[in-house]
């Protein structure tokens, strides 16, 4: 094991990921970019994440912009075990990686999908835009057809729908995979989400309907929830209305 990867990760042991992330860096600095690869891929893939976790796009590191593809993916499907996940900093922590060059995209993408825990951690980091996402997955469009003010009950009803739609496209002659975009890659070349799924849906389909099962399973359990939710309620006002009466009753 090469010296600098045992001390950096003494360093973030101790707490010290920007004294490790220096240290790693230095060693890009006397030798080159790719003797800092070679020694990422020595590196613990926790050690690895602790210091993308520290840096991102406002506060860049070499270490994120040599990371490979395999290394990066390695890493980024622990994230979930060292610290609280949000989809915000998810994203923030994938895009600045994989978006840095728009010719390696496919790469990174690949891998994560590839490795075991992938697609779970792409579907997090879609998880806030279920309806932009949804959408997408069934009309080509991200823009959902419905109105702003919609009720919680028509927003749901929509979603329902939307799963049908996904499950028909899923399992009747790949029309997922076969559909052809309406929109074009230069129209949603954000370094964001919308790229993000432009590019699953239309150069890794499988990866796509992988993440999209996913989140059609975890809206569906949210729908569920929701209904028994309100079968609830009025069972549970009836009973306080009849418990209100009964003490009527008594008191009388």
């Amino acid at each position: 094991m090469h010296p600098v990867v045992l001390k950096s990760s003494q360093l973030i042991l101790s707490g010290d990921i920007v004294g490790a992330e220096k240290a790693l860096v230095a060693i890009a600095d006397q030798d080159g970019d790719h003797a800092l690869v070679s020694i990422l891929d020595d590196m613990q893939p926790n050690d690895l994440l602790a210091i993308m976790r520290e840096f991102d796009s406002s506060k860049e590191s070499v270490v994120n912009m040599v990371v490979t593809p395999e290394q990066f993916a390695r890493s980024i499907v622990l994230e979930k075990k060292y610290g609280e996940r949000t989809s915000e900093r998810l994203r923030a922590m994938i895009n600045t990686v994989i978006h840095r060059d728009t010719e390696t995209v496919v790469e990174y993408l690949e891998a994560i999908a590839n490795i075991e825990g992938g697609c779970d951690t792409l579907a997090d980091y879609f998880e806030d835009r279920y309806d932009e996402i949804f959408s997408f997955a069934s009309t080509g469009s991200f823009t959902p057809q419905l109105e702003p003010e919609s009720s919680m009950q028509t927003h749901n009803t929509w979603l329902m729908e939307k799963i049908e739609e996904i499950d028909h496209g899923l399992c009747f002659g790949n029309a997922i995979e076969n559909s052809r975009p309406q929109l074009s890659h230069s129209e949603i070349a954000d370094g964001d989400w919308m790229e993000t799924a432009w590019i699953l849906r239309y150069e890794l389909s499988d990866a796509f309907e992988e993440v999209m099962m996913m989140l059609r399973n975890r809206v569906q359990k949210h729908l569920e929830a929701t209904n028994e939710s309100l079968i609830s309620a009025p069972e549970t006002a009836s009973a306080g209305e009849s418990l209100l009466d009964d003490e009527e009753e008594s008191a009388i």
